[in-house]
């Protein structure tokens, strides 16, 4: 054998080498991502699912329940209200999953609101671990505004939430007039306008070089708002 033959064979060899160790680094990165992946799962849904359940479902997944609070709320005592990973995340085996459990209602004494002012009734709830909830207001001539005139839950009745609705007097209806469109006018007519329908005004002044000297460059409310009679109307007049 030659110089040159032997060349050849050398090169022949490393290129084999080469080869042989390329498919060995390949086998051993794609053994590595099946061993990997083949340790993860997918998380299941919890929520509604008893304890018991649960931590039954997770075991079958190598994973781990660990209760991480407990809450009032209208489930059963020891059903799973949330968790944390949400379903369907891929875990670890082995990895913990944690969830909130249900203390099952929490049986609440509701106090007597109505013909009392909203204020009274918020501090009278928060004394007994409750809160004000929804407030709506309606008007009525023979009540004094502020007044709760209606409650839900009805005092005394048990209940699984901590909020009580209530619907509260605004007292009688008061007058209101329809905002005309002022700005532009001059202050002398915008006045005679609002006296017209009986709107008390505020003037107040601006300087506005690019309006001519008194006229209206702004106003609230805008034209087309309803302004209650005991309330008044502003006036921008430019100087």
């Amino acid at each position: 054998m030659n110089f040159r033959e032997r060349l050849e064979w050398l090169a022949r060899m490393v290129f084999l080498i080469f080869i042989l160790a390329s498919a060995a680094f390949l086998s051993a990165i794609t053994a590595m991502r099946i061993a990997i992946h083949g340790r993860e799962v997918s998380m299941p849904n919890l929520v509604g699912k008893g304890v018991t359940e649960a931590s039954s479902d997770l075991r079958s997944r190598g994973l781990i329940l660990r209760v991480a609070d407990r809450v009032y709320s209208e489930q059963p005592i020891n059903t799973v209200v949330r968790q944390t990973p949400s379903p369907g995340l891929l875990m670890k085996v082995s990895q913990q999953a944690h969830v909130v459990l249900s203390l099952g209602q929490r049986a609440l004494q509701i106090p007597p609101l109505e013909g009392s002012s909203l204020r009274v009734s918020r501090i009278e709830l928060l004394r007994g671990g409750l809160q004000v909830g929804e407030v709506s207001a309606l008007s009525l001539p023979d009540v004094p505004a502020d007044t709760v005139v209606l409650q839900s839950p009805k005092p005394g009745a048990g209940a699984a939430t901590p909020r009580v609705d209530v619907l509260v007097s605004q007292g009688p209806r008061e007058d209101s007039y329809v905002m005309p469109h002022l700005i532009g006018m001059n202050v002398a007519d915008a006045v005679r306008r609002l006296d017209t329908v009986n709107i008390k005004r505020k003037l107040n002044t601006l300087s506005a070089p690019q309006w001519p000297h008194g006229a209206i460059v702004d106003q609230t409310p805008t034209a087309g708002a309803r302004i209650p009679i005991s309330t008044a109307a502003e006036l921008t007049v430019a100087e």
